[in-house]
């Protein structure tokens, strides 16, 4: 059955849940996004998965390979580097500015960010305490009240959302978050700054610990811990294999 939805709002959707997918998880670096397979799974036509995958692609989750099919991205220890430089000038001058220029409100709204995902954090709800860590980081950029900032933000937000998803020690997380958040009530920009640095580095050991528990962990192990993550199969696997001969009529969608 066909959705009603508009397809701007179609698009949109299809869009935020396959982006979830890959920042959760439940889509492996390297997997397979087929167009045909993805429109049945989601009860849509093929045009609003054409147009996620583009979107996706454009904030750095997926890899379009021409006359093939889309996979998740696999982020490279180069991809992380880049990330990281980038990340330790903008984080720092971020936290600097909205200790310096934050509103009540918006300082309101940080601090309501940061108490519920200590409560996630603590209740085991991985996801959820993810998912917040990356608004907490949002809002900050917000608060910056900096225009320019907000639109390199945007730019970052799928990738500090994929690496904020590595860090399995959500205490940790939430400590610092608590810390960095009293630096910026008090509009002490030196000291949130320096915690953002220093919170960078732990979103760095984090990163590492996540992935050196992934690659001593055996194949049984890592397929149990990604188990709703399972790629989804292919109704016809042979129709799978000619999915780039048929790409150039889809749009008949």
């Amino acid at each position: 059955m066909k959705s009603a939805e508009s397809p701007q709002s179609e698009t949109m959707r299809v869009t935020e849940a396959l982006r979830n997918e890959i920042i959760e998880g439940h889509r492996r670096p390297g997997s397979r996004l087929v167009e045909r397979n993805l429109a049945t799974e989601l009860g849509v036509s093929r045009v609003p998965i054409r147009e996620a995958l583009k979107k996706l692609a454009s904030e750095g989750l997926v890899t379009n390979r021409p006359n093939t099919w889309s996979t998740v991205r696999e982020f490279s220890p180069s991809d992380i580097a880049d990330l990281n430089e980038v990340r330790t000038v903008f984080d720092v001058l971020s936290f600097e500015l909205a200790a310096q220029r934050h509103t009540r409100e918006g300082l309101a709204r940080l601090e309501a960010t940061m108490l519920r995902g200590r409560e996630l954090a603590e209740a085991g709800d991985v996801a959820g305490a993810h998912r917040c860590a990356a608004e907490f980081h949002a809002i900050v950029t917000e608060l910056s009240g900096n225009e320019l900032l907000g639109e390199i933000g945007a730019l970052l937000d799928s990738r500090m959302r994929w690496q904020l998803s590595q860090h399995d020690d959500l205490a940790v997380v939430a400590t610092e978050h608590a810390e960095l958040f009293d630096a910026i009530a008090r509009r002490d920009q030196a000291l949130a700054g320096s915690l953002a640095g220093r919170h960078l580095g732990t979103s760095q050991e984090q990163h590492d610990k996540h992935s050196k528990r992934l690659a001593e962990a055996g194949p049984d192990e890592v397929q149990k811990a990604q188990e709703p993550q399972a790629e989804p199969a292919a109704a016809d696997p042979a129709a799978e294999d000619v999915e780039p001969a048929t790409e150039d009529s889809a749009g008949t969608d």
